[in-house]
């Protein structure tokens, strides 16, 4: 599952990237500061634990977990939620169960493409709503 391992720079962001972020209850002001962030992605394994730093122009986030382990986690947008990374057909799925009550929860697949690209599709749970980010692979 070495595949998505590396730094990765936004590319794009399909359509639906405001509606994935108001379905999953992210106000106004935040999906605004949302839409116009430029983000990296670096994915790390070191034995058994894996980590993603994300860094933007935002805001930055360091998560640090095992595959099957859930943990806590605080969102990039600030949702409370219990977290348990998978390994599915070569993609690092990221399920994040919401602790507030109507507020759904989300699943986060990061799957390489290609040599060079690496997409990350967001998916609100019950919303039917799925928003997808490109990322091109840079060297570190």
């Amino acid at each position: 599952m070495t595949k998505c391992l590396g730094f990765w720079k936004l590319e794009s962001t399909d359509n639906n990237w405001d509606e994935y972020m108001k379905a999953v209850g992210i106000g106004f002001a935040t999906r605004q500061i949302g839409k116009r962030t430029t983000s990296w992605e670096e994915l790390k394994q070191d034995g058994d634990v894996w980590t993603i730093d994300i860094t933007s122009t935002f805001k930055n986030a360091h998560l640090k977990f095992m595959i099957g382990q859930e943990f806590d986690e605080t969102t990039m947008d600030g949702r409370a939620v219990k977290s348990i990374f998978q390994i599915e057909d070569e993609k690092l799925v990221h399920y994040q169960k919401s602790t507030v009550v109507g507020v759904p929860d989300s699943v986060v697949v990061r799957e390489r493409k290609d040599d060079t690209h690496l997409t990350v599709t967001f998916e609100a749970i019950g919303k039917n709503v799925k928003a997808v980010r490109t990322f091109v692979k840079q060297e570190r």
